[in-house]
């Protein structure tokens, strides 16, 4: 089993050297190999392979229900409690676990995890992905997402926002990527979705990405392009009032939020606990 240092020294030593027409090869089985893409200059790859509390060298917690962050229900009515309990959060077989519970706890009726990358990874531009197993029900909203590292100088939508991968757990088949910035955000937000045939989100896992550079925003699942976001999308969508504000270093986020504007409380036929599975996060450049 991989330890936290042989992890950075592997990291140390990708970055040293450009791995030229480096084939990424995964599968909704571990032990099943596919080649999807040609990538270049992995600059980070978390593969949860360390037992227990996530690397706090590239992840830290938020917590609460956002009211001390001076946003209650995280701007969206959210309605769980985040926590860094490993009952929320935590590694184990290979993958970080993140689970929502229904659990009356510091005055919310559910509990849940959100996990950071801010002020301890930071970039601008290049591939972000990550393969997910996700979870599934009514009110249950699950995200891979960047937030804008100027956040707390340039409030949202300023600072603008990626959202790689969300989710809502009542349509299984359904992901979606968005992008929110200056006159597209909320629910004017520049979005599509991806539908998988024949199988669901929350039965396999399943590799969500961008590829992102000065002037577009891709968005990938399992190797697939199905969206281009650029300044002249912006523009069209907009009427010209919109702000290319992704030329600028943004950290990466996942979490579960329970409830909210976008899916919905949870009603009487979801599930709890509810977890996503995360086999690993890798950025290149």
């Amino acid at each position: 089993m991989t330890n936290r240092f042989n992890k950075t020294i592997i990291k140390i030593a990708l970055k040293s050297f450009t791995i030229a027409s480096f084939l990424m090869v995964y599968s909704c089985d571990p032990d099943e190999t596919q080649v999807v893409t040609q990538l270049d200059n992995l600059v980070i790859a978390d593969e949860f392979n360390v037992e227990g509390t996530p690397d706090a060298s590239l992840w830290s917690f938020e917590i609460g229900d956002g009211t001390a962050q001076g946003i209650p229900g995280w701007g969206n009515n959210e309605l769980q409690y985040y926590t860094d309990r490993p009952e929320n959060v935590t590694v184990e077989n290979g993958v970080l676990v993140i689970t929502a519970q229904q659990e009356v706890f510091e005055g919310s009726n559910y509990t849940s995890g959100r996990l950071i990358t801010k002020d301890l990874f930071e970039q601008q531009y290049g591939r972000f992905e990550a393969r997910i197993r996700l979870p599934y029900g009514k009110g249950i909203w699950p995200a891979f997402w960047l937030l804008g590292s100027d956040c707390d100088e340039n409030p949202w939508p300023q600072c603008g926002e990626i959202d790689i991968m969300e989710y809502l757990g009542d349509s299984p088949t359904v992901v979606f990527g968005t992008a929110h910035g200056p006159n597209f955000s909320g629910e004017d937000s520049i979005s599509k979705e991806y539908e998988l045939e024949n199988s669901r989100f929350d039965t396999q896992f399943h590799v969500f990405g961008i590829e992102w550079g000065p002037d577009y925003i891709n968005y990938y699942v399992d190797g697939d392009l199905y969206q281009t976001i650029t300044p002249d999308t912006v523009n069209e969508e907009t009427d010209g009032a919109g702000q290319w504000v992704f030329n600028r270093p943004f950290y990466i986020i996942l979490n579960i939020a329970v409830g909210g504007n976008l899916p919905g409380s949870p009603n009487a036929q979801t599930v709890f606990p509810q977890r996503m599975f995360v086999d690993y996060v890798r950025v290149y450049n």
